[in-house]
C-alpha cells in the first residue's frame, strides 16, 4: 500500500509565498509523473503543475511564472513552491502521483488527502 501526505498549506496574505510538500511512503519501487491539483470552493479539481520522471515540467496558465514544481526521488517527495500568491489561488491542494510498487508491476495513481491554502486579500 502507498500513502501520500501533503503539508505546507496555511493562511497567507496576497503576495506571499508557500511551499507545499507531498511525501510518498509504503511499498515503492519507483515514481513516475507527479503533479499538483487544486480544488477551489464550488469548483472542479484542476491541474496546477506536473513533473515527469525526467523532471520535465508543465503548468496551468494561472501558475506560470509564479509556481515551481520540483521533485526529490531519494525522498519520494514532490514540492510546489508558490510565490506571489493571489486570493484566487485559494483552495485545497492535492498531490497525484504515479507509483510502481514492484519491479514487475505497472504504475498506479494515488491521491493525497489535500492541504488547505487560503490567500487573503
Amino acid at each position: 500500500q502507498v500513502q501520500l501526505v501533503e503539508s505546507g498549506g496555511g493562511l497567507v496574505q496576497a503576495g506571499g509565498s508557500l511551499r507545499l510538500s507531498c511525501v510518498a511512503s509504503g511499498t515503492i519501487f519507483g515514481l513516475g509523473t507527479m503533479s499538483w491539483y487544486r480544488q477551489a470552493p464550488g469548483k472542479q479539481r484542476e491541474l496546477v503543475a506536473i513533473i515527469d520522471a525526467d523532471s520535465g515540467t508543465d503548468y496551468a496558465d494561472s501558475a506560470k511564472g509564479r509556481f515551481t514544481i520540483s521533485r526529490d526521488n531519494a525522498k519520494n517527495t514532490v514540492y510546489l513552491r508558490m510565490n506571489s500568491l493571489k486570493p484566487e489561488d485559494t483552495g485545497v491542494y492535492y498531490c497525484y502521483v504515479q507509483v510502481q510498487t514492484t519491479v514487475a508491476d505497472r504504475m498506479y495513481h494515488y491521491w493525497g488527502q489535500g492541504t488547505q491554502v487560503t490567500v487573503s486579500s
